[in-house]
């Protein structure tokens, strides 16, 4: 058995996430009865990660808070830059790419609506359910993973620590450390993990399900693929004044991998705080910024409110102008940021944007419940982006960066 565990070591976590993988395609394929049981691995992978990481963050952030001397460097305005920027990015992107590619969406009136879940009526209230999270119960905030209230109970509480005793502030500082070992172990079932969620993503929808839909997710994932390949490398590179690609592939392979999989930012805030820990950036910064750019940091979702927004204006004949879709893009990009304080994710914004265009809301969520169909790969894609790009950035802001190889 040690012989196991020691082999399982020495192979190293990436190469078996990508061995897991490959067996999971195979499983899924070949056996799908045995695909939808083992796909019990992959819920319980993903339910330990979601049940670690609001305790991760709360004490991650309290101890990083109530430690932090008035010298230390902390650097999280130059990575919330970068995720307002990043964000709008994407968005424009997306309107582009759907401009130089229009897409027809295939069955729009006859797919019946989601009618489960209410779309925000507008950008305000976006905001405003953004604003009430921050002021959530603390024990309900951790108990329903609301990283902005976690984030700033979190922050309120570490501050008022650093009055406290240097023995009730190392008690703090050991805690954090036992939930940092936690998360360890429960990341080195990743690879596991993932053999059971692509075994049964594949053994309940196979491969032909996407293929009437294959020109809007060329479009989505096209656009995702050239934020993460063109345009976070322009960002980074302009940040730490050097070769990019070496920290974009560490991140993307690393995070974005297991990212794709859990399809939740959330559950993956253990995955990029243990990549930050070995990048050797600073706890003070990627302990706020991380668990911070799974609730706002949001170039995915900004790409899927706009790639499907104006398919759905495209396939009702609807005119766009540059002006319109420009302001579909700040749009986009404001909510985006509210994405993960809405049922349903980015989907549920789509409604939002149509009513840009005076597109009716029946048809809205005509377009909502395709996203839905699609979701496999798009839902996967867009957290996979969104994920890595929360290290990505975290990691271009901190200057040991810029004097060490990624």
């Amino acid at each position: 058995m040690r012989a196991l565990i020691d082999m399982y070591q020495r192979i190293g976590l990436v190469p078996l996430i990508i061995i897991g993988l490959v067996i999971g395609i195979l499983i899924g394929w070949l056996l799908p009865s045995v695909g939808i049981a083992l796909g019990l691995l992959g819920s319980l992978f993903v339910g330990a990660l979601k049940a670690v990481a609001p305790i991760l963050v709360f004490i991650l952030v309290m101890a990083a808070v109530s430690q932090h001397q008035g010298e230390s460097q902390v650097h999280v305005k130059p990575v919330l830059i970068m995720y307002i920027f990043g964000t709008f990015m994407a968005a424009l992107t997306a309107v582009v790419a759907s401009f130089a590619f229009p897409t027809e969406l295939i069955g729009l009136n006859t797919i019946e609506a989601v009618a489960d879940q209410a779309p925000p009526s507008g950008l305000k209230e976006v905001l405003t359910t953004l604003l009430m999270n921050l002021v959530d119960n603390p024990v309900n905030a951790i108990a329903s993973a609301n990283y902005m209230g976690i984030l700033a109970w979190a922050l309120i509480i570490g501050f008022a620590l650093r009055k406290a005793s240097a023995t009730t502030r190392t008690m703090v500082a050991d805690l954090s450390e036992a939930i940092s070992n936690v998360v360890r172990f429960v990341i080195a079932f990743a690879p596991i993990g993932i053999l059971g969620l692509v075994a049964n993503t594949i053994a309940e929808t196979g491969f032909g399900v996407l293929a009437s839909y294959g020109r809007l997710l060329t479009v989505l994932l096209g656009s995702m693929l050239f934020i993460a390949l063109v345009v976070n490398p322009i960002i980074v590179a302009f940040s730490i004044r050097r070769n990019p690609y070496p920290l974009v592939f560490k991140c993307l392979r690393e995070s974005g991998i297991t990212a794709f999989f859990t399809r939740s930012s959330a559950a993956n805030i253990p995955v990029n705080m243990n990549l930050a820990k070995k990048l050797g950036l600073h706890e003070d910064t990627y302990s706020v910024t991380l668990p911070l750019g799974a609730t706002i940091n949001m170039a995915g979702a900004a790409i899927t409110i706009n790639v499907l927004t104006l398919a759905a204006a495209h396939t009702l004949g609807i005119s766009v102008d540059f002006g319109s879709a420009l302001l579909l893009s700040v749009v986009a990009t404001v909510a985006a940021t509210g994405a993960s304080g809405v049922a349903g994710g980015s989907l549920l914004l789509i409604p939002l944007a149509c009513s840009l265009f005076n597109i009716p809301n029946d048809i809205a969520m005509q377009v909502v419940a395709i996203g839905f169909i699609i979701g496999v790969v798009q839902d996967s894609a867009e957290t996979a982006l969104n994920s890595s790009t929360d290290v990505l950035f975290t990691a271009a802001a901190d200057p040991v960066m810029k004097s060490k190889t990624a």
